[in-house]
């Protein structure tokens, strides 16, 4: 049954329709999955869902824009800008 319950979360997200939308799905299943298992209870599945859903929209939602890439300063903090030319 959790196997079957697996395979429909994991589905489902990968049959999302933007980018955006198919990072929060795979971000969410595979960060419930995570916390599930790291904890071994449902509050973290479902601390780890949430977070992992955020982080996968976030960088769902940078894919969608062309030209634009990640990037990180001397102080560890992530930012968006540019990509440089012929990327």
């Amino acid at each position: 049954m959790k196997k079957a319950l697996l395979l429909l979360v994991l589905g489902a997200s990968l049959a999302s329709c933007t980018a955006t939308e198919q990072g929060a799905g795979i971000g969410a299943a595979s960060g419930a999955i995570i916390g599930g298992v790291a904890t071994g209870n449902v509050r973290g599945a479902a601390v780890g869902g949430a977070i992992g859903g955020v982080a996968g929209a976030l960088i769902g939602n940078v894919s969608e824009q062309p030209g634009q890439c990640y990037y990180r300063d001397r102080y560890g903090r992530r930012y968006v800008d540019d990509c440089p030319r012929r990327y």
